[in-house]
């Protein structure tokens, strides 16, 4: 008999841990034919800004032997739009599938505007800050490298809502990341989203150029898999009982199972369904089946379980 994958995590009840990444999925409703919906635990949003962002000139994404590069340039239809046309259809459509609006901005207030004017919206279960974000008015230095920017962005989204609040950190923080992800959950976090694309190059060597337009990018995919666990593993050594979505190069359930037990409460999967959007669906019926061949009845009780070698 399949086992259940449902747990709770920050106070919400998930059919399984499997999010689908910000950025991969949209809303939802432009993933509605290709996709199962009820098939995940829950999805984080497209980046929502308070005004439309273009983003960047094609070409924005390209694959590679490791994955791929992209430089959307957190492209959106600005906060009112998105209240108005987007983020009531998840709801209405898929009401088991819980909702986290990704927040990005220019300056901690645009945060804060965002997440006050999205708070009251029905169906939405919470909120992911995207700390990697330039602070336009710091000099352009990301908020999330920015210990003392960071705590203010945290504090002022959260005197917004009460709702969960995840924080999403990049891995260029190396070791740091345990101090920054501290400091997000001492002001305010619920959770931390582990981790953000690792920055990087991807040539053209006939054209002699970047292969997107941008130059540079986010590098997503398998190749980042270790990068994300060994993130989730400390942040959640030192932050027993903070829940985390580990996030990063999970193209299997094999893989999902390794982020539960590196310490991730949920597991966000991108990449992969970009490239086969049954991936999710799959990944979910993989850890039912390791549950199935392990005697598992509970999947907490396997986060946070991995044995670390003594020397």
């Amino acid at each position: 008999m399949a086992r259940p994958l449902g747990l709770r995590v920050a106070g919400l009840e998930f059919r399984n841990p499997v999010v689908l990444a910000s950025g991969t999925a949209g809303f939802g409703m432009e993933i509605e034919d290709v996709v199962d919906l009820d098939a995940v635990g829950g999805i984080s949003t497209k980046a929502v800004s308070i005004s439309p962002r273009k983003g960047n000139p094609a070409l924005r994404v390209s694959e590679f032997a490791g994955g791929m590069i992209n430089a959307i340039g957190l492209a959106n239809p600005g906060l009112e739009a998105v209240k108005a046309a987007y983020l009531p259809w998840l709801p209405a459509h898929h009401p088991g599938t819980r909702v986290f609006v990704n927040v990005v901005g220019n300056s901690i207030d645009d945060f804060a505007a965002v997440v006050e004017a999205i708070n009251g919206e029905r169906g939405i279960d919470g909120f992911e800050l995207n700390v990697s974000c330039p602070n336009v008015k710091a000099g352009g230095l990301e908020f999330g490298a920015d210990q003392q920017a960071l705590a203010a962005l945290v504090s002022a989204a959260r005197a917004k809502t009460q709702r969960p609040i995840f924080v999403k950190l990049s891995p260029t923080l190396g070791a740091g990341i345990v101090d920054t992800a501290r400091i997000a959950v001492d002001h305010g976090a619920t959770g931390l989203t582990l981790v953000n694309t690792m920055p990087g190059l991807v040539i053209d060597t006939h054209r002699r150029r970047p292969k997107i337009s941008f130059g540079s990018g986010g590098i997503s995919g398998p190749a980042v898999l270790p990068i994300g666990l060994l993130a989730t593993w400390r942040v959640s050594q030192a932050l027993p009982g903070v829940p985390l979505i580990g996030l990063g190069g999970v193209s299997t359930g094999d893989d999902a199972v390794q982020y539960l037990l590196a310490g991730a409460s949920l597991v966000g999967v991108g990449t992969a369904a970009l490239r086969d959007p049954r991936a999710p669906e799959r990944i979910v019926r993989q850890m039912r089946q390791w549950a199935d061949r392990q005697g598992i009845r509970d999947l907490t009780s396997i986060i946070g379980t991995l044995e670390w070698p003594h020397s």
